[in-house]
């Protein structure tokens, strides 16, 4: 029976050694940027699942849900807004594409820190985990409906805080109301 315990450790270990970096950036994410309070969040996931290992088919899957849920549980937390603070920027690296680029990607991690925290999990898990729509509203529990208006009002908040983001074909997703004219014929 030892055997078998040892054998589920090491398969634990093993991914969590492989997957923890790809598992991380999906928890920073959905802590609105705060990498402490992400890998809080990891952590917190895998010590869950941890006990359940044996009995988990997908691990992938298991974990990425069980990180979804624990963020839904710190949604209905009244935790106070941390302050998130950045570096300065280097005084060669002002005029490189990497600095614009470093620029965007802060201007986007405060605009994300300023939605509220079901708006910033639903584009997390539409944009970045790229999952449909449906899959996004089993795995919160909410209707499809509640996603595509949670998705268009975050999306519609992000371009008014950082509307740069936007400009230059930007990281932001086309707006779900931004259709071509149609031409209605009697």
């Amino acid at each position: 029976m030892d055997a078998v315990r040892n054998a589920g450790a090491e398969r634990f270990r093993e991914f969590v050694a492989g997957r923890s970096s790809a598992l991380l950036k999906t928890a920073v994410l959905l802590s609105g940027g705060d990498r402490h309070a992400g890998e809080d969040l990891l952590q917190s996931a895998l010590i869950k699942v941890a006990g359940r290992w044996d009995r988990i088919e997908d691990p992938e899957a298991y974990v990425r849900q069980v990180l979804y849920r624990q963020q839904i549980s710190r949604w209905r937390l009244k935790w106070p807004k941390r302050e998130v603070s950045y570096g300065s920027v280097p005084d060669g690296a002002a005029g490189s594409d990497g600095a614009a680029e470093a620029e965007l990607r802060v201007v986007l991690r405060a605009a994300l820190a300023r939605l509220t925290a079901r708006q910033r999990t639903v584009l997390v898990l539409r944009y970045f985990e790229d999952l449909p729509e449906g899959d996004v509203a089993r795995v919160l529990g909410i209707s499809v409906g509640t996603v595509r208006s949670t998705t268009h009002r975050a999306l519609a908040k992000l371009r008014g805080l950082a509307p740069e983001l936007a400009e230059d074909g930007g990281d932001l997703p086309p707006s779900s109301r931004d259709y071509a004219p149609v031409e209605v014929r009697p």
